[in-house]
């Protein structure tokens, strides 16, 4: 379910971001260019901020649990990492 409500939060920041254009340059500047430019900027900062918080932890994500990490060959030369421990590979 975190995954679901980071991907939500994205995408309307996204779409809160490109209205922002849209809406600065189609309607806006007719009225007030500054305003334009202003909203423009607005929308230039939203698409890092979005970024950050899509792939912000939530408390209950538990994906850093992996057991693989506590693997002591992790770092070995041929050793497979994607391969959980109790698992050998085929020779």
């Amino acid at each position: 379910m975190q995954a679901h409500r980071r991907h939500v939060r994205y995408f309307v920041m996204m779409g809160a971001c490109i209205g922002l254009f849209v809406m600065a340059w189609g309607v806006v500047r007719f009225y007030s260019v500054g305003a334009a430019i202003a909203m423009c900027v607005v929308a230039m900062v939203i698409p890092p901020v979005a970024a950050v918080l899509a792939n912000s932890r939530d408390r209950d994500d538990d994906w850093w649990d992996d057991p693989r990490w506590d693997d002591p060959r992790w770092n070995d030369a041929g050793h497979d990492r994607d391969a959980p421990d109790h698992e050998e590979r085929p020779r």
